[in-house]
């Protein structure tokens, strides 16, 4: 069971409707779906550009998968299932603008004030920059989420380190980062954090191949035909996605090939029945992943209820591996598709201007709730993490829309 330091919420608040019979993380999840930032993954790329078309995934259709593959995989193993709700729901919260390319693009141009990273921007987007609760001195707490339902959105709970790609904590958020984790295992993730993480991994995975399947991007069958692309994929998930060799990933991605399940990759016309033997292939892939996990997990942890810290997702390695592979798939086939890099270039050109071009005339560029926050900073870095807040925050429209409007 969760504690009652763990339904803590870092601000007071008066308690309401005390007979409406909702729990604390019930309400954390009624917070992030009636939230701003929620609304506007709408319009931000999954990977895809958002709005190109209607069958695609964006980042919140994306982020509904995950909560509800969560949601499952957790109570299975008998998490609070409002936590890996939570969890899921709002683990995007924090990217920016056209997806990981942005991402990277703001990385470049914050370094001065710590570099920006997804995980780390989803942290302070739920503890300061949502409009929710106030603290007493009058600053935001954002959504002031319980502390359970913080720690489960912490993929990554460090904060930057040399040599270290990902982090959850920007240096500036280190105290609210210190109050969630109390008493947690240092660096440890909860069970809840590595239960959204690989329903993360296996919604990315399954469905962005899906959706390049639909998109006309994705054939597996000069994989079946050719040695060569097989090797070359799988040098490629060795080098991004998997600590597997290329060697081993070549026999898992024989294995994965022979199933029948994935047929309808090689076949797709785009026509209902189709439709529905390619659905039928992400059902199967995405029950097999999340079923190999809970079982693994109950293998080594037993079956009486588990969460928090008393145990940690187990994954087997070949589903793992199988895993990286379709994330490999959609990388190659999709991701790096000809002209694909060009675009990408154009965004992180976008990004990179529309940061120097508001920064050169804020406050004044700054929309209302984040020109405050800019007269309030102290130096020329917390003016920069301000700016790029505010870019962080639009939606790949948006970003467009002000880079015309400000840059021309």
């Amino acid at each position: 069971m969760t504690s009652e330091r763990d339904a803590q919420r870092r601000v007071t608040e008066v308690p309401k409707d005390t007979g409406h019979g909702r729990g604390p993380y019930q309400r954390d999840r009624a917070r992030v779906l009636h939230s701003a930032g929620f609304r506007r993954l709408a319009t931000k790329t999954q990977v895809h550009t958002a709005g190109t078309d209607d069958f695609l995934r964006t980042r919140l259709t994306h982020s509904l998968e995950v909560a509800q593959i969560a949601r499952e995989m957790g109570s299975r193993l008998g998490c609070d299932p409002d936590v890996v709700d939570v969890a899921g729901l709002a683990h995007d919260l924090g990217h920016p603008p056209f997806g990981h390319n942005g991402e990277a693009a703001l990385d470049v141009v914050a370094q001065p004030c710590g570099g920006f990273e997804g995980n780390a921007q989803t942290l302070r987007v739920l503890t300061r920059l949502e409009a929710k609760v106030l603290a007493p001195d009058g600053t935001s707490a954002g959504l002031n989420l319980t502390r359970a339902s913080l720690d489960a959105t912490c993929k990554y709970p460090w904060s930057r380190e040399p040599g270290r790609r990902k982090f959850g904590v920007y240096a500036d958020d280190a105290e609210v980062f210190a109050w969630l984790r109390r008493d947690a295992p240092d660096r440890a993730r909860c069970l809840e954090a590595q239960v959204m993480d690989w329903a993360d991994d296996v919604a990315y995975s399954v469905h962005d191949v899906e959706d390049g399947v639909h998109g006309g991007y994705v054939d597996l069958r000069p994989l079946l035909a050719d040695a060569d692309e097989r090797a070359a994929l799988c040098a490629d998930v060795a080098a991004v996605y998997s600590p597997e060799s290329a060697a081993d990933l070549v026999e898992v991605l024989t294995d994965l090939l022979d199933d029948p399940a994935l047929t309808p990759l090689t076949c797709y016309d785009g026509s209902h029945r189709a439709q529905v033997a390619l659905k039928r292939t992400t059902s199967v892939l995405t029950g097999r992943f999340v079923a190999a996990a809970v079982t693994a997990t109950q293998e080594r942890s037993g079956t009486e209820p588990v969460r928090r810290y008393a145990a940690d997702l187990v994954v087997p390695r070949w589903i793992r591996a199988q895993c990286a592979l379709l994330k490999g798939i959609a990388w190659r086939y999709v991701m790096r598709r000809a002209g694909a890099e060009r675009r990408y270039e154009q965004q992180r050109q976008l990004l990179t201007e529309l940061v120097h071009v508001i920064l050169a005339e804020a406050p004044a560029t700054l929309d209302p709730v984040f020109a405050p926050l800019w007269r309030a900073a102290g130096d020329d870095s917390a003016r920069l993490r301000v700016v790029v807040d505010q870019v962080a925050s639009l939606t790949d429209p948006a970003a467009v829309s002000w880079h015309r409007r400000l840059a021309g």
